[in-house]
Formats: C-alpha cells, sequence, structure tokens
C-alpha cells in the first residue's frame, strides 16, 4: 500500500514539474516596441520589473516601425525573464519634438492569457498551435500606448491602451536625428498633419 501512496507522490510531483518546466522555462517571452509609419519615436529608456525579482532594462533606441500591414504589429525590444509586472516607458516623439513616459500595469491574467495556444502558420505554411509570448507596445503621437498579444502578426489581438503623461526634456539632444527625420517625413507631416486618435 505504502509503495503505491509513494509511486502516485512521485507521479504528481513530475506532472506539477513538469508543467513548470513548460509554461516558465520553454515558452520565450519577448517584449518589443512600434511606432507607425513616419511617426518615429526614440525610446530612451524602457524598463521592466517583476516586484520582489528582478528589475531590469531593455535597451530600443529608434522606432520607426511596425504599427500595422505586413510587417505589424512588430518592433525592437527584448527578453521578458522573468514575465514583468509593471513596465515603464519614457521616449521622445520626433513628430511632435515631446518626450512621454507612462508606467504600464500588467494585468494579473495577462500571463496565463498569452499562455493559452493559437493558430500560429510556419514560413513553410506548416500550422501549430503556439502560445502568444510576444508583448508589443505600440507609441502613438499623442501619448497613447496601444498593447497587443502575439505569437506572430496574424493573431495579434489588443489587449489595454495606456495613456502617456508629457514630460519635460532637452529637444537639443535630437537636433541631427530630428533635422534627419523632418528631411524624410516633413512633406508627408505637411500634407497628413499629426492625428492624436483613430490609432
Amino acid at each position: 500500500m505504502n509503495v503505491i501512496k509513494y509511486a502516485c507522490y512521485l507521479w504528481c510531483i513530475l506532472i506539477l514539474a513538469g508543467c513548470t518546466t513548460k509554461e516558465d522555462k520553454d515558452i520565450p517571452w519577448y517584449v518589443g516596441v512600434a511606432a507607425p509609419q513616419h511617426y518615429q519615436m526614440w525610446v530612451i529608456n524602457m524598463h521592466l520589473e517583476k516586484s520582489g525579482e528582478r528589475s531590469w532594462r531593455v535597451p530600443v533606441g529608434d522606432v520607426s516601425c511596425c504599427w500595422k500591414g505586413d510587417n505589424g504589429p512588430f518592433g525592437t525590444g527584448g527578453a521578458m525573464d522573468p514575465f514583468p509586472n509593471l513596465i515603464g516607458l519614457h521616449w521622445f516623439s520626433f513628430a511632435e519634438q515631446k518626450f512621454y513616459s507612462t508606467l504600464i500595469k500588467i494585468p494579473p491574467d495577462l500571463k496565463d492569457r498569452m499562455r493559452e495556444p493559437v493558430r500560429h502558420t510556419t514560413q513553410r505554411g506548416n500550422v501549430r498551435h503556439e502560445p502568444r509570448s510576444t508583448l508589443i507596445l505600440g507609441l502613438a503621437p499623442g501619448g497613447e500606448v496601444v498593447v497587443w498579444m502575439m505569437s506572430q502578426r496574424s493573431n495579434a489581438v489588443e489587449i489595454m491602451r495606456v495613456p502617456a503623461v508629457e514630460v519635460e526634456g532637452d529637444t537639443g539632444q535630437f537636433q541631427v536625428r530630428s533635422a534627419d527625420y523632418m528631411e524624410e517625413n516633413g512633406a508627408y507631416l505637411e500634407k497628413h498633419g499629426v492625428p492624436l486618435d483613430g490609432w
């Protein structure tokens, strides 16, 4: 009788260990930052935190792609290891010549929602079911942050919108980059302006 109890106990431990490994170690959690075409941003700081465990910076810098279409949403970023509960962002908008900052509080159930397998088509056309392991933070003019979860662009789902606040900063530090940006996008901005809603 004791042998059966011990075997059941051992089986339960192995099952739980297997679940932990699959859920926490085998999924490559990723966070990236995107911006609409013609509305380039410079991410000064993206800071992730798993409270009580780890706080770290993900270098991003220039963000000029990709909000939607064949290449979006997707953007530059890095690993979320461990999965954070807070993401702080500080960036500069070239089109507006303004600085923004926000703190994103990750919903407690988001990791579980992202873990659920969804249809994923490989480059060879094979269909699999994968977790939505990528979080994309879209920076829009006016300081709005649109957050998507996805495994690939075709199954991106918007999960929340977070407002940012305008903060002080020295636009002079972006003088050269701003001149290059205006040379490339000035005509577009003159024609279309800088929409602050509808993103």
